[in-house]
This record gives C-alpha cells, structure tokens and sequence, in this order.
C-alpha cells in the first residue's frame, strides 16, 4: 500500500530527534563567570589554600556560586563579572606571584547532561569575548640553537671515533660550524665520518685544508623551521590548558606565524606573559673544583658560571650544556624505594645518545637541571614589544649514580608537589624558538553578549516569518513543515554541539537564519509537486507517492551544490568564513534529512494509506 511507513522508520527518527533535543538541551544554561587558578613552578594549588581563598571571597561580600579544587586547579564561579573581577584582585593580593589567575566563562550544564557528554556549543571570540594573538617563531634563533646542538653533536662524534681537532664552534653569522684540526688527515677523517653520520649536512673545506666548514642543506633548513613552529604549537597548546582556558584555538598561519584565540580570557596581561614567556631546560654539571666563594666576590673561573637555586642557594657549574630539554618526550612523577619524591625523565633517540656519552665519564659528579625563562618586562624596545627579561635558576641538583641513557631520574626533591610541578613543567616543555606578540585583539564580554542576543533576534523574527507564511498558504501541509523545521533547528543546535572543534560565530548565527530560510524550500518543492499531481488527476495517495519522489532529483541537485561550496568555504576560509561555513553545512544536511523523511514520515501518519478525497494545500 502507497504511503505506508513500518515502524522502526517512526522510532528511528524519533530517536535521533530525542538525542540531538537531549544534546543541544546545555545551550539553554548560561555560563557562569569564572577564575581559574592554578599553580606556578613555585607553589602547588592545595585544599587549604581554596578554604583560605574562599573565606576571603565571603569576608568581601562576594557571592560565589562554588570555589573548587579540580584537577589540581581551584575554579571559582560568580553571579556576575563584577563578582568576578573584584574576586580577581583578592586572590591576586592573597597568592602572590606563585600562582596564576585567569579570568574565564565556565559552563553551568547540569550534572546529568555533563555525564554522557552533552556540552553547550563552542562560540567564537565574537559571541564570547576574549583574546586575539597573532605570534611570530623567530626562526633564527630555532636555527642558531640547532648549530649550538651540532656544535656538542660533533665533539662528542669525533672523541668517539678518537679524531683530534682543536676547537670546535658555531659561526652564527654564517649558519655553519667550524671545527679546526691540527693536520690535514684529522680534517679528511672528520669530514668522513661526520658526513657518514649525517648526509644532509654541507661540507666545505678551508683554504689551508685545516678548517672544516659544516653548513645545513635546504631540507634540512626547513626541517628546522617546521619542527619549530609546529613545537611551539603544541607547547603553547599544553601551557593554554594548565590554566582550564576552554575551547582554546592554536593554530598555524603562513610559514611562521601562529594564531592563539582565548575565548572567555579578558585578562590580556596574564594571557601575554603565559605564552610570550620563552623557556628552556639545560642539564650541566656542577663544578666542584671551582672556589665557590671567590666566585659569589665575582671571580668566576673562565669555564663556569655562577647560578642560584630556587631557594637562593648559589651553584657553581660548568659552561657546557651537557643536554637541552628539546630531548625531553615524557615526565612523570613518583617515588623511589625509600618513599622520597623524584621525576622519571624519557629522552628521544638522539637525547640519550648524548646524555650517554656526557655521562660515560662523570659518574659520581653533580649533575643540575637549570630553568632559564624569558618573560615580558615593563619597559618597552624600539619596536614596540615588551623587552624580554633573562631569569634562570638551577632547580635541582643531584649525584650521577650511573651512565645515564633515555630513562633517567631526577631526585633530590623537597616535596610529592615539587615533583608533580617539575614533571608537568617539563611536559609542557620549552619553547623551541622565542615568539613574538605582533597582534592582539580584545572583545569584551558585553559586546559578545550582543552579538548573541542580536543573532537570537535575527534567528527568532526569520522563523516566525516562516512559520507565518507557511501556515497560511501551505495550510494543513504547512504546519508540517513548520513542526520539520523547528525539528531541523533543534538538529542543527545538537550536531553543533556534539562536532568536536565546531565553533559558533557570528557569521555561524547567519547562516543558521540563511538556514531557516532555505529549509523550507524543500518543502516548498514538494508541496508544489503534489498540487501539479493532483491537478493532472491523480488520487491523493498517489500525489504524495510521486510529489516526494519526484521532487527529491531537484533538491538533492540545488542542496548539493550549495554544500560544496559549504565545503570550499571551509577549506579556503579562516575565522568567521570557516564559522558560516560549519553552520551552513550542517544546516544543508539537517534540512534535507528533515524535509524528505521528516515530513514524509508525518504526511503519511496523517494522510497516508486511507481513503482520503482531498488535501489541505
């Protein structure tokens, strides 16, 4: 029989309705102001410290909705961003310098939709508020690193083939190495057995045949910079999520610029100095033949320098840098058999082959990890940015029991927190060339809030003037595509939310009223289709049959064309063109879905299968 659908079709589209309704449900609760705090390299985030932090939020007649401790992180949520900035300056006032406080919007779904992992949609800087950066990788620093890495690279390379030669030292100027020798044969041997090791590397030799030349190929040249940018994405990645920012966008731009989008973060300060912040990891050891004191009354011996520990204990180590922490590819923390808190350090290949030839030979000695950081000072350079400031300080220091190789420890640590602090520090990693802030934008809170009732309003008055028309001059028909596309709206909200990485924007919020609009053209084609049929005579249950068949060639052409370009938008766009274009996709898929088996599903409920002698449309 014509227009007779089983029941598992009714179920299944029922239940996909159902799921994308129960999905999209977190959109209804608003965001609450919020502080994410959490802990520096000097201090850990613990249960007293929330309590005292708390207190003091109520003894200044701030109502906070809840001051938790998660995840190592105290979140406190507010009534209002009022409640939240002043809440900003007292736990600034009471914590100090040891911890981080980043303002940010956090979502307030309940805890049963939170369960199965239903979450409010992602929204845009537009609709949010928040940050804008754009960074530039300074490339030359990543490449005059890469030389001073050759420069240990090569010593321990000829000492191991047992080659003598006299110096060997970078020449930044000229992006090469140059090792000296004492004879010609030493300079042949070299060049043999490092360009064995090594066949992307350019030899050159020297005019008096004892300086060897050793510049890097192109390939090489743009491994480098590569490695580079897409290293300091991730670093940049792992230090926006320490601080709870949701949603963050890191992304890269050109050959060497990278995006940073902080929805939610209005605190432009903190958000600078959290990723302007340059860092590295370097392991030397102490030198323990050098006078300390003369060295604190400035007589430094010519091969140390004179470095201080975390708690203001001066160390005396050696120049050469025995590992960087580019090496580094894990760190955890735990204990050793005595119950005494240490860091399981993992290097890759190429770091435990040289920790194992520095180490062959100083078993016994005191080997220091040193931080040093580069932060953003108050004064200003010529060029406009921040001038960077040097701080380094030695953060551990202990005895070399073995050769060490990939898998080493690091012991000797005050606290289980210091250990989890150091582990997390060196997960995050350093920064393999320093970046520089060339752009910022800020948008406030309110004027996202605008932008999102404005694109409410827009949304609301475009579905109410479809609703209207179709009622009236569909009729019957009418209404049930006016209940398809409400259906086709709550689809579109619940698959926005469930896409990982789909962000609503502003221009996403048009698309979705573009959506509104040509979601009933669907319908309009298959309504005119079955009024043709019935005109030419055929029954009722026949004009509906071929009315939905034979309009379905004419929209599948017109919407399929349309989610091309959805597409191209997508894959050529950045920002707001890449939000229309999420919207206007989904919005595409949900319409057709909504107008061919949803409403066909409800005609057929209604009209389909009995004997029915003339339709409403």
């Amino acid at each position: 029989m014509l227009n007779k659908n089983p029941a598992w079709r009714y179920v299944l589209v029922i239940g996909m309705l159902l799921l994308a309704l129960v999905y999209a449900l977190p959109n209804l609760y608003p965001e609450d102001p919020a502080l994410n705090i959490s802990a520096t390299r000097g201090g850990a985030v613990a249960e007293q410290t929330r309590s005292q932090l708390e207190q003091s939020f109520r003894a200044a007649n701030i109502a906070a909705k809840s001051v938790v401790l998660e995840e190592g992180q105290i979140r406190a949520r507010f009534n209002s961003t009022e409640d939240q900035l002043q809440a900003r300056e007292i736990a600034n006032q009471q914590l100090g310098a040891n911890f981080i406080t980043a303002l940010n919007l956090a979502p307030a779904t309940p805890d049963w939709l939170s369960a199965i992992g239903a979450t409010p949609m992602n929204l845009g800087l537009d609709l949010r508020g928040g940050v804008h950066f754009l960074l530039a990788v300074d490339m030359k620093a990543a490449l005059d690193k890469n030389l001073n890495d050759l420069v240990q690279t090569f010593r321990a390379d000829l000492r191991e083939d047992k080659i003598r030669y006299r110096t060997v030292q970078a020449d930044i100027d000229h992006s090469q190495v140059q090792i000296t020798f004492r004879s010609t044969e030493d300079s042949v041997a070299a060049e043999a057995a490092l360009r064995k090791r090594d066949r992307e590397l350019v030899f050159t030799t020297g005019s008096d045949n004892l300086t060897l030349l050793v510049g890097l190929s192109e390939i090489r040249l743009k491994e480098i910079r590569e490695y580079a940018l897409e290293q300091n994405i991730t670093i940049i990645r792992n230090r926006v999520n320490e601080i709870g920012v949701a949603e963050p966008l890191v992304q890269r731009q050109g050959a060497d610029r990278i995006v940073v989008q902080l929805p939610g973060v209005q605190d432009t300060a903190q958000a600078k100095e959290i990723l302007g912040a340059t860092a590295s990891l370097e392991f030397r050891l102490v030198d323990t033949d050098g006078d300390l004191a003369a060295a604190l009354e400035g007589r430094v011996p010519p091969n140390s320098e004179l470095y201080y520990s975390r708690d203001g204990r001066p160390v005396l180590l050696e120049k050469r840098i025995m590992l960087t922490g580019d090496h580094i590819t894990g760190a955890s923390s735990g204990y050793d058999e005595y119950s005494r808190p240490q860091v399981n350090i993992k290097l890759d290949a190429k770091g435990g082959t040289l920790l194992s030839a520095s180490t062959k030979d100083t078993i016994g000695r005191r080997m220091a990890s040193v931080f040093i950081e580069y932060k953003p000072g108050t004064e200003t350079g010529a060029d406009g940015n921040p001038v960077l400031i040097k701080q380094q300080e030695v953060i551990n220091d202990a005895t070399i029991q073995a050769r060490l190789g990939r898998d080493f420890v690091i012991t000797g640590i005050d606290s289980p927190a210091e250990a989890q602090n150091l582990a997390t520090l060196l997960r995050a990693g350093a920064l393999i060339a320093p970046i520089q802030i060339i752009e910022e934008r800020t948008i406030g809170p309110s004027l996202g809030k605008e932008n999102i009732e404005l694109g409410i309003t827009a949304i609301q008055w475009g579905m109410a003037a479809v609703l209207l028309f179709m009622a009236l001059y569909y009729k019957a028909f009418g209404m049930v595509a006016n209940v398809a596309l409400v259906a086709n709206l709550v689809l579109l909200v619940g698959m926005m939310s469930l896409i990982p990485g789909a962000t609503l924007t502003l221009p996403g919020m048009a698309g979705i009223v573009l959506t509104v609009g040509m979601a009933v053209d669907a319908n309009v084609l298959i309504f005119e289709r079955i009024r043709e049929e019935l005109l030419e005579g055929r029954s009722v249950q026949q004009a509906i049959h071929h009315g939905y068949d034979r309009a379905f060639a004419t929209i599948a052409d017109s919407n399929i064309t349309t989610l091309l370009v959805a597409l191209v938008l997508f894959g050529i766009g950045t920002g707001p063109v890449k939000g229309f274009a999420v919207t206007l996709a989904i919005g595409i898929l949900t319409s057709i879905f909504t107008a061919v088996v949803g409403t066909r599903l409800l005609v057929n409920l209604i009209w389909g299968g009995r004997r029915v002698q003339s339709l409403p449309i």
